[in-house]
């Protein structure tokens, strides 16, 4: 029996780590997601970064027409994938399941942090387009939008905007961003 306070012992998994293997994880800040039955751990992030997804969710919701989802850290399941992006958009009428199915998903976005910027930048944009996720956004610091279209099975520049420069944007709904209004 293990006294109170005491560290749970757990154990990996033989084989993959699936879905249900999540659920051991304490909800301590860390981002525990799989990718190909790979567990990967991100560190707490800061307040600055919270802020900037509190405002980009903000700025997607004000925009958002009736019966349009918007979600902090909402996980999509991806065949052997559970990934957590910052922002998901979802669709009018999803199946409002635990791990959102990705074609219920207009719409992911990503802050960008020192620890997960190749994550940001080369896996994650890779697993959304495989799913056949529409519209993929990457905030970085300054702050500074890269909105992306998918364009068969990758995706494509659609805009690039910096602090108080202005960029519209039809996907996943029309709208106006202006970064510097996310500080």
């Amino acid at each position: 029996m293990l006294s109170q306070g005491a560290p749970v012992r757990w154990s990996a998994p033989e084989g993959r780590w699936t879905e249900p293997d999540l659920h051991l994880f304490p909800q301590d800040g860390h981002r525990y997601e799989i990718v190909d039955g790979c567990l990967h751990v991100t560190p707490p992030m800061d307040g600055r970064h919270d802020a900037l997804v509190e405002a980009v969710v903000g700025t997607l919701r004000a925009a958002a027409p009736p019966g349009w989802w918007v979600c902090a850290r909402l996980g999509i399941e991806i065949g052997t994938s559970n990934v957590v992006p910052d922002v998901t958009v979802l669709r009018p009428h999803s199946s409002g399941a635990i791990w959102v199915d990705p074609a219920d998903v207009a719409l992911v976005v990503e802050i960008e942090a020192e620890e997960t910027r190749h994550y940001d930048r080369l896996l994650k944009p890779a697993l959304y387009a495989a799913a056949g996720i529409p519209a993929y956004w990457r905030v970085e610091s300054g702050p500074a939008l890269r909105a992306y279209t998918l364009e068969g099975t990758e995706y494509r520049s659609e805009c690039d905007v910096e602090g108080a420069e202005q960029c519209r944007l039809d996907a996943p709904y029309p709208m106006r961003i202006t970064p510097a209004s996310w500080r």
